[in-house]
């Protein structure tokens, strides 16, 4: 364990699995202490065993980050488990049904909304906060390619997903003076729990990776390398940029 992160404090929300997961796994590799946060008590507890058993130090709090009262509890428990904040991955996130925009119900795009761009919204404005008193930090939020680019089966989605970057940017501009750094990951199609059903078609990984010139599905360990890098000293420069972790998914 390269212990470079020592007695600092990380949050990943949606910690339970898939990039979340690996990413709470890469912080504790660091040294860091790490806050997982999920919905779901079962998958979240067992993640954080997961980590313990690893020899790192991990609380699982539970939280609905489409909920202000949720994320305010969530970075109260968070000050009262460790004391501080340093790092934030904003990873959590459920949709509703896309499809075509005139078949999408208003109760769906409003699910969405909420659970990907007002979630981010609020796990910020919380984080901040903490951040400023405690003297800085750093922020990663989770976009996605689809929030560069048109995502046609699903323009909720990348609704929600490109104002997640311009949420980033923004707020990149507005804290970078008072010691936040903020920028956002974009990934492309990663193998993780989310995508086993789709990958049940045994066409689709195919059809998938049309789009993807690496000719693979990422790893999410791959997005968390990308995460914590950009939470690290090393990234001291980078700030509001939205990083594609896509296998030049992006390129073409």
């Amino acid at each position: 364990m390269d212990a470079y992160m020592s007695g600092k404090v990380a949050l990943v929300t949606g910690g339970s699995s898939g990039i979340g997961k690996a990413t709470a796994m890469a912080f504790a590799q660091t040294g860091a202490s790490v806050v997982i946060a999920s919905r779901r008590q079962e998958p979240g507890q067992a993640a954080a065993a997961e980590i313990q058993a690893g020899g790192g130090t991990v609380a699982w709090i539970q939280a609905d980050v489409s909920q202000a009262v949720s994320v305010a509890a969530l970075l109260e428990r968070t000050l009262a488990t460790y004391g501080r904040l340093d790092y934030a991955f904003n990873n959590g996130g459920s949709g509703g049904q896309g499809g075509w925009l005139a078949d999408i119900a208003e109760e769906d795009w409003d699910k969405t909304v909420d659970g990907y761009l007002k979630s981010t919204y609020l796990c910020m404005r919380y984080e901040i906060q903490v951040m400023l008193g405690g003297g800085g930090g750093a922020i990663v939020n989770n976009s996605s390619v689809d929030g560069l680019r048109a995502f046609p089966w699903d323009p909720a989605y990348s609704a929600a997903k490109h104002g997640v970057i311009g949420l980033t940017k923004s707020t990149a501009v507005q804290y970078i003076q008072k010691g936040i750094r903020i920028n956002a990951v974009c990934p492309s199609w990663i193998r993780t729990p989310a995508l086993d059903g789709l990958l049940s078609d045994p066409n689709a990984e195919k059809e998938i990776l049309r789009h993807q010139p690496i000719g693979r599905l990422g790893r999410p360990e791959e997005v968390a390398q990308a995460v914590v890098w950009l939470c690290s000293e090393q990234a001291s420069m980078i700030v509001g940029t939205a990083l594609g972790v896509d296998g030049g998914y992006l390129v073409i």
